[in-house]
């Protein structure tokens, strides 16, 4: 077999998806707007089931807070034929500081897992204060698939 030529594709456990969507912290989005799907990157962070991060007003959060169901998608590449891919299924939420206890309490917490990759969003010094809105993706469903050209089982 050629290197470089997928020799095995096999799906992801839960935990492989999971430390997947950890290690990184920049994905796309995929939403429906009119008769098409746009696909945007995001940074973000992923915790408990959901994926956290934040944006900035304009189009994309009007069309998704009208049409909330979204993809996300996020790849580890090494090679042609050694890569992981999760994409994940689920359900986007403008996250506000008020609103019911809940919404309040789910709004700390993307904050605090927001912060603790970009310590100074939202604080004065921001480099990206633009990026106003903190958001959620609640992970409906999440599917992870991975490529190896190696011999033997993939990782």
């Amino acid at each position: 077999m050629s290197p470089g030529i997928p020799r095995d594709i096999r799906e992801l456990d839960q935990v492989e998806m999971d430390a997947l969507l950890s290690r990184h912290h920049v994905g796309r989005i995929a939403y429906s707007l009119h008769d098409r799907v746009d696909i945007e990157p995001i940074g973000y962070v992923h915790e408990e089931g959901w994926i956290f991060g934040r944006t900035s007003s304009g189009t994309t959060l009007h069309v998704l807070a009208r049409r909330h169901w979204v993809a996300f998608e996020v790849d580890e590449v090494a090679g042609p034929g050694d890569w992981e891919s999760v994409v994940v299924h689920g359900t986007f939420y403008h996250l506000e500081p008020e609103g019911t206890e809940s919404d309040k309490l789910r709004f700390e917490k993307a904050l605090d897992a927001v912060k603790r990759v970009m310590p100074d969003a939202f604080e004065e010094g921001d480099q990206v204060a633009f990026r106003d809105v903190l958001f959620g993706i609640h992970i409906d469903r999440m599917s992870g698939r991975a490529s190896s050209s190696r011999p033997g089982p993939t990782r």
